[in-house]
């Protein structure tokens, strides 16, 4: 039987940045655009947080079935490691982004009802990264979706359905937000270029390269620093944000060491700490703003 603690890292918790920093984000912008409530920041969490973890199941899944997990770098996985079955895997994928949907279905009918919309195109999205006949994660699609889902769709979602409107302040953390997710996967597909050229998974890290991933990874941990000076437009205390320099450089430093395998793991934790970092940095300042 598969054990808690093993289900646990087939979640993939070194992701949660991903899903819990574009909620604070996206909460602060609301704050700043003039409104926000708590109870739809809560639901946006659980959104967030159960769609990415759907995500990753449906990728273990997904992958465990085409045999791309078979011989990995990284931690082992519930199905390429014939930790649980593929039947397991798939229904804990669907239990996760069914909780999702409710939570979106709830929000999308109390803010707008076009946003149904939007949650079916991240539902599919969830999916159809590794599922399906032509999985877009396997075409170099990956780092986009990530960006679009997790940084622009997440981040302003929040904004809207609080404050009913987004601004360019919204749009500034969306987009540093999206390039620090979009990081954590960079340092995945740089770790798994081996396995993943062998299995015929053209990520955008096996299009690129090695270097030119590399030079990647330092563009996207670099843009939410340059977002952080353009928020001052906003309010001076956005420069808060410049604080997780410090980690982004930490999280930076393999990939620029040209670490290799398991050597890019702590990388993976300190690009998500600096994302979580920087949006509680930039969200206080938003926050502090309004106050004074």
């Amino acid at each position: 039987m598969t054990t808690a603690a093993q289900w646990i890292e087939g979640a993939r918790p070194r992701t949660l940045p991903n899903a819990i920093a574009p909620v604070i984000a996206g909460t602060a912008c609301a704050v700043e655009a003039g409104g926000w409530l708590w109870w739809k920041a809560l639901l946006a969490l659980v959104l967030s947080v159960s769609l990415i973890v759907g995500v990753n199941y449906a990728n273990d899944y997904s992958d465990g079935i085409r045999g791309t997990d078979d011989d990995r770098v990284g931690p082992q996985r519930l199905v390429g490691g014939k930790l649980a079955t593929p039947t397991a895997v798939r229904n804990a994928a669907f239990t996760a982004l069914g909780i999702a949907a409710v939570a979106g279905t709830v929000l999308s009918l109390t803010s707008a009802w076009w946003l149904l919309l939007v949650g079916v195109g991240c539902l599919a999205g969830a999916w159809f990264y590794t599922g399906g006949r032509n999985p877009y994660g396997y075409a170099g699609f990956g780092e986009i979706a990530v960006f679009v889902f997790f940084g622009l769709v997440a981040v302003l979602g929040t904004q809207f359905v609080q404050a009913g409107r987004v601004d360019l302040a919204g749009l500034g953390c969306a987009i540093a937000v999206g390039c620090f997710s979009s990081a954590v996967l960079v340092t995945n597909n740089l770790r798994d270029i081996p396995t993943d050229t062998l299995s015929g998974k053209n990520t955008l890290a096996v299009r690129l390269g090695d270097a030119g991933t590399r030079r990647l990874h330092m563009i996207l941990i670099a843009t939410p620093f340059v977002i952080s000076v353009l928020l001052t437009l906003s309010t001076p205390f956005a420069l808060a944000g410049l604080v997780a320099i410090p980690l982004a450089l930490r999280a930076n430093a393999p990939v620029r060491n040209r670490a290799n395998g398991m050597a890019l793991l702590p990388s993976l934790r300190d690009t998500g700490l600096a994302m979580l970092a920087w949006s509680i940095l930039t969200g206080v300042a938003f926050v502090v703003a309004e106050l004074f």
